[in-house]
């Protein structure tokens, strides 16, 4: 039997998906962590775990091609990085080659099966890219936490705290979502929210986001402000990579999911929109295109994400 592998790799998570010649997908695994820039050749053993989970009792030869989408896929020039890569294939026994591309054109490929167009991804981070002929052409933000990011779970989670800690006055957070926030990080004055800021991992704050998502759905004012500033920078963002050749694609969490940030994005933007569904099926998609004529493989698009979506 003959398979693809597909792999979706970012700064939380590593995924992979085994699928046959037909699009079934076959296989699943999950691990940790696979962004080579944030966790060095570490994220390649991630990778690797997910990988030999997906193929679990399938001969790791019968792959034939495989798509992996890396964030921070850039790194891959690095002569240990790459090495990393090719030790943890052998590890895996894949005897095909691999072909390493940039999270975002698996994003695109998991939202529509055109060759061209843009993505906005929002999710943890956030970035823009325009997309040609399945290769990323231009790309806009995606700086990471400390540069850039603006409109993402972290941008909104720090922006969140950044705003309670600013307007806090008396013995008492306002209600609504800054009380949500200071339960959350079981404070009740603004110099324990210093504090408590201070001591976080950045993550803690991407993990805010939904908490301000949320509250935005409820009416709150503060978190309604943040949710229509956060929209508003994605879509900048987005005009930075020029009008695509093609569909915009939604992809991250923020844009995918139910999100005040996604209904104001999608209030805003003109044109062919998308919404991405799992990644990892359409690297394996991307992976069956090398081997499928462009008739069939459009086809398969279809099937093989309606599959992803089921558990």
């Amino acid at each position: 039997m003959m398979l693809v592998l597909g792999v979706d790799a970012g700064g939380t998570a590593s995924r992979a998906v085994v699928a046959t010649r037909d699009g079934t997908v076959v296989g699943r695994g999950s691990a940790g962590p696979g962004n080579p820039t944030a966790a060095g050749p570490a994220a390649a053993r991630s990778i690797g775990a997910a990988v030999r989970e997906a193929l679990g009792e399938h001969d790791p030869a019968s792959v034939r091609s495989g798509v992996a989408g890396i964030a921070g896929a850039g790194i891959m020039a690095d002569p240990g990085i790459t090495t990393a890569f090719t030790v943890e294939w052998a590890r895996c026994g894949l005897t095909c080659p691999v072909t390493m591309v940039g999270d975002a054109v698996t994003a695109f490929a998991a939202g529509t099966s055109a060759p061209s167009g843009a993505v906005l991804i929002a999710g943890t981070g956030a970035v823009a890219a325009r997309i040609d002929d399945w290769r990323v052409s231009r790309t806009a933000d995606g700086l990471g936490w400390l540069l850039g990011d603006e409109g993402s779970g972290m941008w909104l989670g720090l922006q969140a705290v950044r705003s309670i800690a600013r307007a806090w006055s008396g013995p008492a957070v306002d209600p609504g979502l800054a009380a949500t926030i200071a339960a959350q990080a079981g404070v009740t004055s603004c110099d324990e929210l210093v504090r408590w800021a201070g001591r976080q991992q950045p993550a803690v704050f991407a993990a805010l986001a939904p908490l301000v998502c949320a509250g935005a759905m409820a009416g709150d004012a503060l978190a309604e402000r943040l949710t229509a500033e956060a929209a508003a920078r994605l879509v900048a963002t987005l005009g930075k990579v020029g009008p695509p050749d093609g569909p915009v694609v939604l992809a991250g969490s923020l844009l995918t999911e139910t999100t005040s940030v996604r209904a104001a994005v999608l209030a805003t933007l003109a044109g062919p929109i998308a919404t991405a569904r799992d990644a990892a099926v359409g690297a394996a998609w991307l992976a069956l295109r090398q081997l499928t004529d462009q008739e069939e493989v459009v086809r398969l698009h279809h099937r093989m994400l309606r599959l992803g979506l089921e558990p």
